[in-house]
């Protein structure tokens, strides 16, 4: 009995380790399964470019892109575990961009063709009179030869810098958003976690904290509690409690610069990295710059670039930063009409074929 308990206790760190090795295999297939199946599901999406020409005067401020956004956007969903695990099913994104080409101004909206159908209803909803297309990928011409805010348009500064390029200049921004499903990891927990809702409220709480004060009530009953907050912290409290109210997207920007070489400007190049300044707010939050690159980058494509597997992740690794629907549509919507004609694509080319607004829609 002896020697059999002494024979087992000798095999013990063989079996810890034996189980640590499956246990590792077991997760690297797994995740090389999830890889490959999602590889599979997103090679299989089929894209489509919509291009959304403005009206000559367009009346409703940038709350109307922010109803577009919720209707046409946000396709929050649950994926069951034969939709997740088998089919490689993900979350559909979809890419705001704003091209010049030479100077001339372009809306774009890059989205799989199960949901054009109401990309387009819900754009007519709000814009009625704009004209919305399907156009070819303008980067591939690179390999061919309310009253307040009817003051002041967010959008102005880029409309106005992507209109002054020369000939041979081209800049893009582009505004990948998808449902937010961010997760934050619960204090105390091991595997717990929250939506970035509750993380909001924790947020809150630290910031009321120094502020709080509670108070023995006379019966003996408990506490009463008296929160006093100085007058600079209200604009923070109503910021977080503002972002709660409303739906979270998912949200990365990618902006490009691209030129021939005799007509490459440094001034241009400097000049998209400002043009995000009129949405800071030093004092609450702002956009910032965590990567660089330029055409040549390493890692950019051939060997390297092409042997990282698509996945969900790494197609939405853009995606990290959170922005509710009414600070996406500063961002883009169609300006308004006091901009310069002539930095949008008018007139329209009759041989386009174009589509046309729903004849039911409310006038």
């Amino acid at each position: 009995m002896f020697q059999t308990l002494v024979t087992f206790v000798n095999w013990v760190p063989e079996i810890i380790w034996l189980l640590l090795i499956t246990a590792l295999i077991l997760k690297i297939t797994w995740t090389m399964w999830v890889h490959y199946i999602q590889q599979d599901f997103i090679a299989g999406i089929d894209f489509v470019l919509l291009e959304i020409v403005p009206p000559r005067e367009v009346l409703r401020n940038p709350k109307a892109m922010e109803l577009f956004f919720t209707n046409a956007l946000y396709h929050w969903s649950l994926k069951g575990g034969r939709e997740a695990y088998w089919q490689g099913a993900v979350w559909f994104w979809f890419s705001l961009e704003i091209a010049s080409i030479e100077g001339q101004v372009h809306f774009y909206i890059r989205t799989p063709t199960r949901v054009r159908g109401l990309i387009e209803t819900q754009m007519y909803a709000q814009y009625p009179q704009a004209q919305v297309k399907v156009v070819e990928d303008y980067t591939l011409s690179l390999d061919k030869n309310e009253k307040e805010e009817y003051k002041i348009d967010p959008i102005s500064p880029v409309i106005e810098l992507f209109g002054s390029l020369q000939k041979g200049e081209q800049m893009w921004m582009q505004i990948i958003v998808t449902p937010s499903k961010k997760e934050f990891h619960t204090k105390g927990t091991w595997f717990g976690h929250h939506d970035w809702v509750k993380e909001s409220e924790k947020q809150l709480e630290k910031v009321l904290e120094p502020y709080t004060r509670l108070n023995p009530r006379p019966d003996g009953s408990g506490n009463a509690i008296e929160i006093r907050t100085p007058a600079y912290i209200d604009p923070i409290i109503k910021g977080i409690n503002t972002k709660m109210m409303k739906i979270g997207f998912d949200t990365g920007i990618r902006c490009y610069y691209v030129a021939k070489k005799e007509n490459w400007s440094m001034n241009s190049r400097r000049n998209i990295r400002l043009i995000f300044r009129q949405y800071a707010n030093p004092y609450l939050n702002s956009l910032s710059r965590i990567n660089a690159t330029q055409a040549d980058a390493l890692g950019g494509g051939g060997f390297i670039g092409g042997f990282i597997m698509l996945s969900e992740k790494t197609v939405m690794i853009l995606a990290n930063r959170m922005l509710q629907e009414y600070r996406e549509r500063s961002f883009f919507h169609l300006p308004m009409r006091h901009h310069i004609l002539s930095r949008l694509p008018w007139p329209i080319s009759p041989a386009i074929k174009e589509a046309a607004p729903p004849t039911n829609l409310p006038t």
